[in-house]
């Protein structure tokens, strides 16, 4: 197309960036083109210079230069299909732990991305076609868990609600509470870790870095649940922040016990041998609760995943039930 498209976002492109937006809607402009343009100014939403991170809303308008040289003549935004068999639409319905009017909370499984990407075929957003239930419009992600990160996925069913959903999770209204298997057991067994963390400068893919004086602040409640002497922990991490691969960090580098199945921050430290545990990283996102649009306080549980189950069960560690509990620990000012 070669003149200047201006597009509106629309309801279930809510709080994504940017640059997924282009990756969402013009799958043939290269990384680099839309580099180069909103370098230029020449992409903008609503008449401002964006970034790639910029996030957008519904009702804001995107301005697309004319795309001579995109393959593809006339280039119209088209949504690259994506076919929900039946067996992975049943497959997504049976992990919603909580529905209602304005939220379906799910129980992501480890090794599901959220959203897509380089190589990533198959992630959430892709097949939240499967959960409209009736609905007009598909529900959309309001906050996200790493590909290998299981646990409470919350997603908003109206527009509205997503950007409620999205001031509690920017105001520090919703509180979570994951558990993990560590290897090792810190020490002391309970307290807060304050430790920046930084983006590796110059690294492929994310990979975060303790970074005091660059990095963002980084708070974490920490408590041991349960342990096996010094060969591993059941523990309960509360992020207060929300940093990217915030807990992973924490746990490898300021406790020094990485998290079990963590290669990427705990290299060959963070595996265990043994008959009945598993390879996978062991972190779950257990807890969430944050006010419910419709008033009140909504609190989801998520079932452990099997193969966390499993390497409980080997290690001899068992579940109570005031696990669950958030820590109600001093925060260093």
């Amino acid at each position: 197309m070669n003149c200047v498209q201006k597009i509106k976002v629309a309801d279930e492109d809510e709080g994504i960036r940017l640059d997924r937006w282009f990756k969402r809607w013009f799958p043939d402009i290269a990384h680099g083109r839309l580099q180069k343009w909103l370098r230029t100014g020449q992409v903008r939403v609503d008449a401002g210079r964006a970034k790639s991170s910029t996030r957008v809303y519904p009702g804001q308008t995107i301005r697309i230069p004319p795309m001579g040289g995109v393959s593809g003549q006339d280039r119209k935004p088209t949504r690259k299909a994506f076919e929900i068999s039946a067996k992975d639409a049943a497959a997504m319905r049976n992990l919603v732990l909580h529905r209602d009017d304005h939220v379906i909370a799910l129980n992501k499984p480890a090794g599901l991305a959220v959203q897509g990407g380089s190589g990533t075929r198959r992630h959430v957003d892709g097949f939240l076609e499967a959960l409209r239930f009736g609905s007009g419009k598909r529900p959309c992600l309001v906050h996200r868990l790493d590909k290998d990160t299981s646990g409470v996925l919350l997603l908003a069913r109206t527009a509205a609600v997503a950007r409620q959903l999205t001031a509690s999770f920017k105001s520090k209204d919703a509180q979570k509470l994951y558990w993990a298997i560590v290897v090792g057991a810190p020490r002391p067994q309970h307290g807060v870790i304050d430790l920046g963390v930084a983006k590796l400068p110059g690294m492929r893919g994310e990979r975060m870095v303790p970074n005091t004086k660059e990095g963002k602040r980084a708070l974490t409640n920490y408590r041991v649940l349960d342990k096996v002497g010094r060969k591993a922990a059941w523990v309960a991490f509360e992020p207060l922040t929300g940093r990217t691969h915030q807990i992973r960090v924490h746990a490898a580098e300021a406790l020094e016990t990485p998290i079990l199945g963590d290669g990427k921050y705990g290299g060959r430290e963070a595996f265990i041998d043994g008959e009945g545990i598993a390879r996978q990283l062991h972190l779950h996102a257990r807890v969430l609760r944050l006010p419910h649009p419709d008033g009140g306080i909504f609190e989801c549980v998520a079932p452990l995943p099997t193969h966390m189950k499993a390497t409980l069960q080997a290690l001899g560690l068992s579940v109570q039930p005031e696990y669950d509990k958030f820590m109600q620990l001093d925060v260093i000012g």
